[in-house]
């Protein structure tokens, strides 16, 4: 990625949490993600093996988000270990694998309650 923003395309993800630490330990435990802290509370997602580049952000709120709203999927070379390493961090499944075109894909829901689901192409 050359880090220039495409025209239409998904620029970035914010997920609201109720504990931004707890969050924060999840995401790097479950999926090895990074963060950039501003203040206590808001840390920005940095992008796979960048330094800077940020792809989102978790934002700390009292009020958990609301049932409905844009559903992120993240992509896994190996569905099986991604769902071990989900429950392993606090989090649980949802929907376990299940066959869709394309693949296999699994829901699972974070520690402040976001769903999410994560998909593989085989």
């Amino acid at each position: 990625m050359d880090g220039i923003p495409r025209h239409h395309a998904l620029s970035y993800v914010e997920l609201t949490v109720t504990d931004l630490q707890a969050a924060k330990d999840f995401y790097a435990a479950a999926f090895g993600w990074k963060f950039i802290d501003y203040g206590d509370q808001y840390a920005g997602i940095l992008m796979p093996e960048a330094s800077t580049e940020e792809s989102g952000g978790l934002l700390l709120s009292d009020k958990p988000r609301p049932v409905g709203g844009p559903f992120v999927l993240l992509y896994s070379d190996d569905l099986n270990s991604t769902a071990r390493a989900i429950e392993a961090a606090g989090g649980w499944l949802d929907q376990p694998a299940y066959p869709f075109p394309g693949g296999r894909r699994l829901h699972f829901t974070d520690p402040s309650g976001n769903e999410l689901g994560v998909w593989a192409s085989r």
